[in-house]
């Protein structure tokens, strides 16, 4: 490190941190320097404020070209090619320094340098020099203070080495190059190269701008350069338009005409925009107030409007099928949600086997207790004689023939009860053919069956009774008697 140096300017002191190579280059008006810089405070910490190199893109100062900080003119002239030097700068040198940092930072982060006064009064102007949008930098414009710049000397070119940009001239040179870039734009629009005719009119625009940055808000010069940047930016509008930039030109535009509501070119672009985008609404509202800025557009303001009908009729007809399609994904989607729904419930509800043996449901109880009733009275009551089955057939077929049997031995062992039987049978047979001419048949022939064998028993029992003593059976005789009552 070399000791400080005086540099013959009251207010700074300079630190050799790294020499340099050659001898010092020659610093004419119109030289560009690019060179990389940071700047701190003068405090414990030495707050970085800036850095160029963080940022990754070096500074670079056209000499004589009215540099806000002029200051740095005088540093850089000081220094040789790859020299790296720090400055120590009273408050007298670093009053603008926070609006020089405001810009470069606006830079860095590919914004306008200058939009902050844009299309605002005088008014507003002032207003905005009491915020910079940075903490730091409104800080030190309230309060002032010196400043280390730490500065790394790249390159110095002459004025024929290098294109000098716009950013590079001064106002005068600015204003001779706005016509040529102007042209220059118009000619590759008409070529179809957009893209080329943009940055033309771009630059144009910046130098325009940057030359109504030192002129009084709304006063004659000022109102004069707005008037040539508001034509340049509608040609850029122009061009924005054939490379579908629709919401851009719409910005652009609207930006214009919040401060010049008399320009139709504005309400014409803007129109265009917005049948683009379908804006149907804003996109008639526009026409119509070129219509009445400018009655000779009529016929261009119908061809337009026939456009936006079209345009409206294709995008309805799109929504159309596109909410029919919907509609239709929808209906299937919520059928098979419905489906699976459905399946689900059913598993859930579905009892397994094991319930379905332990638990029956009631419809299933009442089902088996159905049958069970009507084969009971099958074979129990028979409703109809004629339905029998064959087992209730051989049932009274050996019913009979055991009456039979027991007949005949009575009829052996007391032939007076036979006759008074049979008497009986006569009488009875006579009641029953009257009982069946008075009433209607019994539903149920085996009590009727029942009832007559009852019948026959007791009129034998009482014959027996009051005619003979009692006979008393063999043990042969009572076997077969036997055998048949075990049998009935």
């Amino acid at each position: 490190m070399v000791d400080s140096l005086l540099l013959g300017v009251e207010g700074i002191r300079k630190t050799i941190l790294h020499g340099g190579t050659g001898e010092i280059p020659k610093f004419i008006t119109g030289s560009k320097v690019t060179f990389h810089f940071r700047t701190m405070l003068c405090n414990d910490d030495r707050t970085v404020l800036d850095d160029s190199k963080k940022v990754g893109v070096p500074m670079e100062v056209v000499i004589g070209n009215m540099f806000k900080l002029d200051v740095w003119e005088n540093l850089l002239k000081s220094m040789r090619t790859g020299e790296v030097a720090e400055f120590w700068c009273d408050i007298i040198h670093t009053g603008m320094y926070p609006m020089v940092a405001k810009s470069l930072r606006r830079i860095a982060e590919g914004k306008d340098p200058v939009d902050w006064h844009i299309h605002t009064c005088g008014m507003a102007n002032m207003f905005a020099f009491h915020t910079l949008g940075y903490d730091d930098l409104d800080e030190l414009q309230k309060e002032p203070q010196p400043l280390i710049f730490v500065l790394e000397l790249l390159k110095v070119q002459q004025p024929s080495e290098y294109h000098r940009e716009s950013w590079a001239m001064n106002d005068e040179e600015r204003l001779k190059v706005v016509p040529v870039l102007h042209g220059q734009g118009n000619k590759l629009f008409k070529q179809g190269r957009f893209e080329e005719a943009t940055n033309k009119y771009k630059e144009a625009i910046l130098c325009i701008k940057n030359i109504q940055s030192k002129e009084k808000a709304w006063e004659v010069p000022w109102l004069k350069l707005e008037k040539m940047a508001n034509t340049l930016t509608l040609n850029y509008c122009q061009c924005l338009l054939r490379m579908q930039e629709y919401y851009e030109i719409i910005e652009h535009t609207s930006d214009i005409i919040n401060q010049h509501p008399g320009v139709m070119k504005a309400y014409y672009l803007r129109g265009k925009a917005n049948v683009e985008v379908w804006n149907e609404a804003e996109a008639r509202a526009d026409f119509q107030r070129v219509l009445d800025l400018d009655p000779g557009m009529k016929k261009s303001v119908k061809k337009e409007l026939s456009i936006l009908n079209m345009r409206m009729e294709e995008k309805r007809e799109e929504e159309r099928q596109k909410y029919k399609g919907m509609f239709t994904a929808t209906a299937t989607e919520q059928e098979a949600t419905a489906q699976e729904t459905f399946k689900q419930v059913a598993l859930e509800q579905a009892p397994t086997e094991q319930e379905t043996t332990l638990q029956k449901t009631p419809e299933k109880d009442n089902s088996e207790k159905e049958i069970f009733k009507q084969e009971t009275q099958e074979i129990s009551e028979p409703n109809n004689p004629e339905e029998k089955t064959l087992e209730q057939e051989t049932l009274e077929q050996e019913t009979l023939e055991q009456e039979n049997v027991k007949q005949e031995i009575i009829d052996e062992q007391n032939p007076e009860a036979k006759n008074a039987e049979r008497k009986i049978l006569q009488q009875e047979t006579l009641e029953e053919e009257t009982l069946e001419e008075e009433t209607p048949e019994t539903n149920n022939p085996d009590e009727k069956m029942l009832e007559q064998i009852n019948l026959v028993q007791e009129t034998i029992q009482r014959e027996i009774t009051e005619n003979s003593t009692p006979v008393l059976l063999t043990p042969e005789q009572e076997t077969p008697e036997k055998e048949i009552l075990k049998k009935s």
